[in-house]
């Protein structure tokens, strides 16, 4: 999610972001929900990066550390 870091982890970041904004009924009514508080789309999808980021990392370094034990 830093515009100096890994271009394809951001791009798969806002790949899976697009995804979940069209598919799933839990992030639509996220988007409509901060829509309605008067932020733009661009805003919308930074907060659900950062929401899936905090959620991959948090995966990854849940298998990582049943793979150390």
């Amino acid at each position: 999610m830093h515009r100096g870091g890994d271009r394809r982890a951001n791009q798969a970041l806002h790949t899976a972001v697009i995804v979940r904004l069209r598919y799933s009924d839990k992030a639509r009514d996220y988007a409509d929900r901060r829509r309605s508080e008067g932020k733009t789309m661009p805003e919308i999808i930074r907060c659900q990066k950062r929401y899936l980021a905090r959620e991959v990392f948090s995966a990854l370094r849940h298998d990582y550390l049943t793979l150390a034990t």
